[in-house]
């Protein structure tokens, strides 16, 4: 049996145990050496399983004492459920977002600011220190003409290494397909510049990363919303209805731990969704980002797997899962390979070489997979506590996520608590927070707010969780009559 199944399976038998009420609030779980023990695992099994056991929030570590069952009592905040979402927008609308989000999200380049609004995991979960020795090695070993030989293409070794990954999916990719870009967003453009024209339609999630937003507003583009389910991703029957009443150029989306709902699109989700854009051809535009920060046991296959036509252009990066500031994405972008590549020399020629070489040593040494593993413990134990706190903390009536990866937790507060107002009064306490307003080109979900849950080692965190739930309190009480 594989260490996998051992962990799921003991995972699953103290959760059984503790819904059954064999287990109660408060009783201790067995350590990690009894469990050893009394079972011939291995302590790596048994922590494997205690992470995914707090992930869904059924039981906690205390300093020094170890896990303990949490007491399964009704929260004050609930499961946001997709009738809370508002409603999309029947009518494409123009973009015009970015001043807001330049506005508001300033303030997480400051380190003196608890960092719930940014993007970022924080730096200290990868690792760095081993990628700048991987780079340094790989400069001494480059010929000199190396350096500039493949600059449009992309280094042969990381274009290899990511090939091989594909592979691991069962994704057979062209051999010119993938494009080496600078980060993901720069993928994601060069893929949307090539597939539409200025005042094109292009559907995005509602609610959806304002850095869609941003690009549909830089190219000219009018964004048209499509009801996203905060569990299950975008209804294809809701997009069928909107293929069906106008032209759309373009879809992008994120199937996998979509930001910012955290949503994780079913297989059979994904497959009606290729095939129906596939009937009408309309390329689908794939942010897969987040993939590699699963919670569970195996990773999401993304929408690419199931296209038959070349009609998803599939998008990732290493910087959400081991290289932050790196800027090396890439794009997978079927039969629009050879525009996106175009269209690479056209704007900025080249990714930086030692970033790809750094990547590429470290790749080979075969230790991404050990630190993905650790990388994904430490983001679901953070996840399960800072959910623990917005169930204990914020006012009754709000509504939060429940992903299954990634570091978001996505809320919907009392029809009262203006997330702006509130985003304004936290940013003065040195809180960010990213309000729901930045995630929609018309500015709806003005009562949502998205949290940064993945900076597990920050002891401002907390506390900062349990401020912002009494700012929002206090919001909700001036504007109550």
């Amino acid at each position: 049996m594989s260490a996998t199944t051992l962990f799921e399976s003991l995972a699953e038998e103290l959760e059984e145990r503790i819904h059954s009420g064999a287990l109660s609030a408060g009783d201790r779980l067995p350590s990690v050496r009894q469990a050893c023990l009394a079972r011939g695992i291995s302590p790596s099994t048994v922590f494997q399983a205690y992470y995914l056991l707090e992930a869904r929030g059924l039981i906690e570590a205390r300093p020094r004492s170890g896990y303990y069952v949490r007491k399964l009592r009704r929260a004050r905040a609930a499961p946001l459920a997709a009738a809370l979402q508002a409603p999309a927008p029947a009518a494409a609308t123009e973009v015009v977002i970015s001043e807001l989000i330049f506005d508001v999200l300033g303030s997480t380049r400051d380190a003196e600011v608890v960092p719930l609004g940014s993007a970022f995991a924080a730096a200290e979960l990868f690792p760095l220190a081993q990628l700048a020795r991987c780079g340094a090695r790989a400069m001494r070993q480059l010929p000199p003409r190396q350096l500039t030989a493949e600059l449009t293409s992309g280094n042969a070794r990381l274009l290899q290494a990511l090939r091989r990954r594909y592979g691991q999916h069962d994704i057979a990719l062209a051999p010119q397909e993938l494009v080496i870009c600078n980060g993901a967003m720069e993928a994601l453009g060069l893929c949307l510049q090539a597939v539409t024209r200025p005042g094109d339609v292009v559907a995005v999630e509602g609610p959806t990363f304002y850095a869609a937003l941003q690009a549909l507003e830089r190219l000219h583009l009018r964004a048209v919303e499509v009801p996203t389910d905060p569990r299950l991703g975008v209804d294809p029957d809701a997009l069928a209805e909107l293929l069906a009443r106008q032209p759309i150029a373009a879809c992008w989306f994120m199937p996998n731990f979509q930001n910012p709902l955290g949503a994780l699109m079913p297989v059979a989700r994904k497959k009606a969704l290729v095939a129906l854009l596939a009937r009408h051809g309309v390329p689908l535009i794939e942010d897969d980002v987040y993939a590699e920060l699963y919670h569970g046991i195996q990773r999401p296959r993304p929408a690419k797997a199931f296209d038959q036509e070349g009609g998803v252009l599939h998008c990732s990066s290493f910087s959400k899962c081991l290289a932050p500031g790196y800027r090396v994405g890439w794009a997978a972008a079927g039969r629009f390979a050879p525009q996106l590549q175009r269209l690479k020399m056209m704007s900025s020629l080249a990714t930086a070489v030692p970033s790809q070489l750094a990547l590429a040593e470290y790749l080979e040494q075969g230790g991404y997979e050990r630190h993905l593993r650790s990388l994904r413990q430490a983001l679901a134990a953070s996840m399960a506590r800072a959910r623990a706190l917005v169930l204990r903390h914020f006012p009754a009536g709000t509504r939060v996520s429940q992903p299954d990866g990634g570091y978001f937790l996505w809320l919907q507060l009392p029809a009262e608590v203006d997330t702006l107002a509130l985003h304004r009064e936290a940013l003065e306490a040195g809180i960010s927070t990213a309000p729901g307003q930045l995630f929609s080109a018309d500015r709806r979900f003005r009562q949502a707010l998205r949290l940064n849950v993945g900076h597990p080692d920050d002891a401002r965190v907390e506390p900062a969780i349990a401020k912002l739930a009494q700012m929002a309190a206090q919001i909700q009480r001036r504007a109550s009559p």
